[in-house]
């Protein structure tokens, strides 16, 4: 990716997030913080492509995969809108079309920490040093 690109898709994450944050005021959003991880632009300015995570949603049972989805139809919904917005704010020749997706990758990372945490408490307690304090040393 070029630098210019990096430097559109950095723009664009941050406008969006404001956008999202203040002037989108539908209730169905209530439901969790949307938070913008990444965005892509395209090689011709043409697409965006947003990747975004809910916050206060777990990923474990459908319905919240649903809400999930919920919330990308709503998103995906209002990308007219937030494009409209989003070439009033940034001052470029086209403003890319909006395509938003759900990134799992918060998720995974909170699922594997859990997992490691639950392998470690299972295994016994040792000291700072990583002797165990259980054993004596005989000379």
């Amino acid at each position: 990716m070029s630098q210019r690109l990096q430097r559109m898709g950095d723009q664009v994450q941050r406008e969006l997030s404001d956008l999202i944050r203040m002037e989108l005021k539908d209730p169905r959003l209530g439901g969790g913080m949307v938070t913008i991880s990444g965005v892509k632009i395209s090689s011709d300015l043409g697409y965006g492509d947003v990747y975004v995570t809910v916050m206060g949603r777990e990923l474990n049972d459908d319905l919240t995969e649903q809400a999930h989805q919920e919330t990308l139809d709503l998103l995906n919904g209002a990308a007219g809108f937030l494009r409209q917005e989003l070439g009033r704010r940034i001052k470029t020749r086209f403003t890319p079309r909006l395509r938003f997706h759900y990134d799992k990758s918060t998720a995974h990372g909170n699922y594997m920490a859990d997992l490691i945490s639950k392998a470690v408490k299972d295994l016994p307690a040792e000291d700072s040093y990583g002797i165990d304090e259980n054993v004596t040393e005989q000379k």
